[in-house]
């Protein structure tokens, strides 16, 4: 097990990976913000979904997925269709346009990060691919909640007995 210290080290490296994930989301399309970016990359992903699901794939409330569904919906990027089993609901769909514009954010992604790690070896790519699965996978599924442990609880006091007196 690592020390505490690692710890306190690697909390505050995440902590600054802000930096890496402002400069991705700066090579979007003007039109496109990272939240819409991250829908059309959900879609893309996973395929058709309800609203509900991308919500839950997003960890966000359903008024911001709302918000993000709308201005993707106002670009032609994704459709949104009645669901078949449940009328109510909406099957989100990336459009031909909005699988473009998915394709071009890949391109950019990738090429920023050519640029950025050009100096870096095959290997040593491989093993950040390696360690950020391996992190993703012991934090587990965003949609979950994490089981907390319970502080320990102090045993229950001792069953009050009930005293008789005799008389003397």
């Amino acid at each position: 097990m690592a020390a505490q210290t690692q710890y306190e080290e690697l909390a505050r490296q995440l902590s600054a990976f802000g930096v890496v994930k402002r400069d991705l989301g700066r090579i979007t399309p003007a039109d496109c913000s990272p939240g819409s970016a991250a829908v059309l990359t959900l879609l893309g992903r996973h395929g058709d979904m309800r609203m509900s699901n991308l919500s839950e794939l997003l960890a966000v409330d359903m008024s911001v997925t709302s918000r993000h569904v709308a201005h993707l919906a106002e670009r032609g990027w994704i459709d949104r269709s009645p669901d078949p089993a449940d009328k109510r609901s909406r099957i989100l769909r990336l459009t031909p346009e909005g699988g473009a514009v998915l394709a071009e954010l890949y391109r950019r992604s990738v090429a920023l990060l050519a640029e950025r790690l050009g100096d870096w070896s095959d290997d040593e790519i491989g093993q950040l691919i390696r360690l950020m699965t391996r992190l993703r996978a012991s934090f587990g599924d965003c949609r979950t909640i994490p089981h907390r442990q319970q502080p320990p609880q102090p045993p229950p006091p001792p069953p009050l007995h009930e005293t008789t007196r005799t008389p003397a």
